[in-house]
């Protein structure tokens, strides 16, 4: 019984984060209905920024979420405006196109900065833990999700409490009809990407603490974030959340009662029995096809 509990905090633990690594791509898809897949090369871009200015000021890599954050927020601003707005106005589905040229150029730019051998951030309390009636709870862990519970918190103040928040939400619902209400609709769409980066600029420090990371890394992570936000319902936030804790404690089960190697393919398979079994996913809603265009 104290490996299943041992193994199920662990689980969410790492789910937290997770949790907000999807969040940012499902905020993307939902506003604009685009699967974003550069967003694995920002998350891999700011882990490198981590690892950059940890080692040049020694400042603790979970603080800097408060410097990574906002430069990979004007980043994601710029990109939409030079890359993604473009492609929208051609043809939406070539927006699809676009975001996955843009993870191959930051993984090239990512390895002609830092090279291709994979790195890591390991603050003291990498290899420390706290001890609860016999439960080991990693610090390294507690802490990062402590810090994207903190950043979510954040986030979905902005989105219910904010005048940003309720176009946000207006034009998810429809483009056409926030127009109607006065909403400049194209400048919701760009604060909504570039929101979207920003919550991967957090999510990569975070998971540069826990993971070792390479350019190549991105792959994973973006086959990691289709397969959460697709269980927990694309364009739900909610959803990310739940699908996000279900992965992280699947994928641990897997690795402490069969084999680690196994968890690997815990996201798609979860990808596979969700398209079958009910392709909106668990907190998503089934949308008539007219409506999913407006």
């Amino acid at each position: 019984m104290s490996q299943l509990l041992q193994t199920v905090i662990l689980g969410l633990l790492v789910g937290g984060v997770y949790a907000l690594v999807a969040s940012g791509m499902n905020l993307i898809f939902g506003v604009m209905k685009v699967v974003n897949l550069a967003q694995g090369g920002m998350l891999i871009l700011s882990a490198y920024l981590t690892y950059t200015l940890w080692n040049a000021t020694g400042i603790d890599p979970l603080l800097l979420v408060f410097i990574t954050t906002p430069c990979l927020l004007v980043v994601g601003w710029a990109t939409y405006y030079v890359f993604i707005e473009r492609s929208r106005t051609t043809d939406p589905s070539m927006a699809l196109v676009t975001t996955f040229g843009l993870t191959l150029v930051t993984k090239g730019v990512i390895a002609l900065v830092w090279g291709n051998e994979p790195q890591s951030v390991t603050p003291g309390y990498a290899n420390r833990s706290f001890t609860v009636l016999g439960l080991r709870f990693p610090q390294a862990q507690v802490y990062a999700c402590l810090v994207a519970a903190v950043v979510l918190t954040g986030l979905y103040l902005l989105l219910r409490h904010t005048w940003l928040g309720r176009s946000i939400q207006a034009t998810a619902s429809s483009s056409e009809g926030a127009r109607l209400i006065g909403i400049e609709v194209r400048s919701v769409w760009a604060a909504a990407y570039a929101l979207g980066v920003a919550a991967a600029g957090a999510g990569g420090t975070l998971l540069s603490v826990l993971y070792p990371f390479m350019p190549s890394s991105a792959d994973h992570w973006i086959g990691l974030m289709l397969s959460i936000i697709v269980l927990g319902g694309m364009g739900s936030l909610p959803g990310s959340v739940l699908g996000a804790l279900v992965i992280a404690l699947a994928e641990s089960l897997t690795s402490t009662y069969i084999a680690p190697d196994w968890a690997a393919a815990v996201p798609y398979l979860a990808i596979i029995l969700v398209l079958v079994a009910r392709p909106q996913g668990l907190l998503g809603a089934r949308l008539r096809e007219d409506m999913s265009r407006a």
